[in-house]
């Protein structure tokens, strides 16, 4: 009989927060989860009354940024418990129990919380070769994955890896690196990035918690209350970009004085994320502020889509929301098609107005030349 989980709240007390601690985290919990102020007391009551899921933390083919960038949330209560009580259950990076111990808890919380646990996963599966690159316990894993699948209450794909392959599925992907969505029938909640912001992971496991069900995805399986505006919509250099005041090599006058970084390769325009609004470690910065452009890191094949440097062909005559003028090589074809067909309709729409002026014109001169010619 598994022992009674305890509450988030009571984690917090045990570990000596104060109650003032627990409210403000709260707050934060609901900013990043995108939940209006009014729903901060449905959280405190979640977190207060509901026992914390158990959590199962699987590392494949990566590189363990999502997991440094979780430690590295705006919140010490997140760092110090959660991360401290998802360890009691099972991750391979930062547990302290180690061998069959440590496989011990992940079976044990596979057997004893079916339909309970909450599955996060962290890289690219290896669907190669019977899945030797990457094993653990003398079990692939492929097959440490699909068990711990089966009866999960929700799986998470932290990061890019999980999401869409990353660099391990890059061309000629030699392992066959597999993002998880491809291996199970399950839905699989993404979250995108290489690391993906520490507040949104938070964000996605609160929304979880409180609401105990899957947030609302986009149609890449995304949330979309950190995925539903570009990069490029938020960034405090779009000014810049729409009076076309760009930095035209680095380090340059433009680049001292901020401007946009649009053709310097910048992915912005085709990147969905909340890396200009949320930022990484602690609000302070995120990777376009520091200087550098956009590579996309949140967009399926990013490794492949062309050197991150390259100037994104651009196209002309699109408003505030659909400016970008890309959509660079091998860049989002979907998304392209969308805007090559949003271009014909509106050149079509600008083709007809410009002939039924001229038609308009010409009345208007034969009228005039007529009426002159009377006179």
């Amino acid at each position: 009989m598994p022992k009674k989980l305890p509450s988030f709240w009571e984690a917090i007390e045990q570990k000596g927060y104060s109650r003032r601690d627990f409210l403000r985290y709260c707050s934060i919990a609901a900013g990043m989860a995108g939940i209006e102020a009014v729903g901060i007391p449905k959280i405190v009551r979640a977190f207060e009354t509901k026992p914390r899921p158990p959590v199962v933390w699987l590392h494949f083919q990566e590189c363990t940024c999502c997991s440094e960038s979780f430690i590295r949330s705006s919140h010490p209560i997140v760092a110090d418990v959660v991360l401290d009580y998802l360890s009691l259950d099972y991750t391979e990076t930062l547990q302290a129990a180690a061998g069959h111990q440590a496989e011990k808890c992940l079976h044990d919380t596979i057997k004893n919380y079916p339909g309970q646990y909450i599955l996060l996963v962290e890289g690219s599966i290896p669907a190669g070769n019977d899945g030797v690159f990457c094993m653990i316990g003398g079990r692939s894993a492929e097959a440490i994955f699909q068990e711990a699948a089966k009866d999960a209450a929700a799986i998470v794909a932290w990061g890019s890896c999980a999401s869409n392959g990353c660099v391990q599925g890059a061309k000629p992907n030699p392992t066959n690196a597999t993002p998880i969505h491809k291996l199970t029938s399950k839905p699989v909640i993404k979250v995108p990035g290489c690391p993906p912001i520490a507040d949104v992971m938070t964000g996605v496991v609160t929304h979880l918690l409180v609401y105990g069900s899957v947030p609302q995805l986009d149609s890449q399986g995304r949330p979309k209350e950190f995925y539903s505006r570009r990069v490029h919509d938020t960034c405090y250099r779009r000014p810049y970009y729409d009076a076309g005041l760009f930095v035209e090599s680095w380090d340059d006058e433009n680049a001292r004085k901020g401007y946009c970084l649009y053709k310097m390769g910048c992915k912005g325009p085709v990147t969905y994320n909340a890396c200009a609004v949320t930022k990484w470690n602690e609000g302070t910065s995120f990777p376009i502020q520091s200087g550098h452009g956009c590579i996309g890191c949140s967009e399926a094949n990013f490794w492949d889509n062309g050197p991150f440097y390259r100037h994104l062909p651009s196209f002309p005559g699109f408003g505030i929301e659909s400016t970008a003028d890309d959509i660079g090589t091998g860049v989002g074809i979907v998304t392209a098609a969308g805007i090559a067909a949003h271009a014909v309709t509106t050149n079509i729409r600008k083709k007809k107005l410009i002939e039924g002026q001229k038609e308009r014109a010409l009345k208007d001169k034969d009228i005039n030349g007529d009426e002159g010619g009377k006179k």
